[in-house]
């Protein structure tokens, strides 16, 4: 049974960090791009980046968190990170992981920025 488990959310302050992390089981992770997703309320889901299979292959993020976000893997873990910083109010949302081609999705977890 495929599963993602998201943590590591919280509240922080504008100007602050927090990493997530995201559990996989069920299948290989090695052998599948990564991908890390947010979402508001009445918002669709948005793709924020891509963790590629290998470093030799390009990765891909979403503009607004460039130089900020970095996403990485741990194959031996089964655990893909996303590592945040300077957090800004309009980062808030529920942060998911995924795999693609695999259309299971976790409980995500919560990220709220606010003074």
């Amino acid at each position: 049974q495929v599963q993602f488990v998201e943590s590591g959310g919280g509240l922080v302050q504008p100007g602050g960090s927090l990493t997530l992390s995201c559990v996989t089981s069920g299948f290989t992770m090695n052998y599948r791009q990564m991908n890390w997703y947010r979402q508001v309320p009445g918002k669709e889901r948005e793709l924020i980046a891509t963790i590629p299979i290998s470093r030799a292959l390009k990765s891909w993020s979403l503009d607004s968190t460039k130089g900020r976000f970095t996403a990485s893997r741990d194959n031996a873990k089964s655990t893909v990170y996303l590592h945040m910083n300077n957090l800004k109010p309009e980062d808030t949302a529920v942060y998911f992981c995924s795999a693609s081609d695999i259309h299971v999705w976790g409980q995500g977890t919560q990220v709220t920025v606010s003074s």
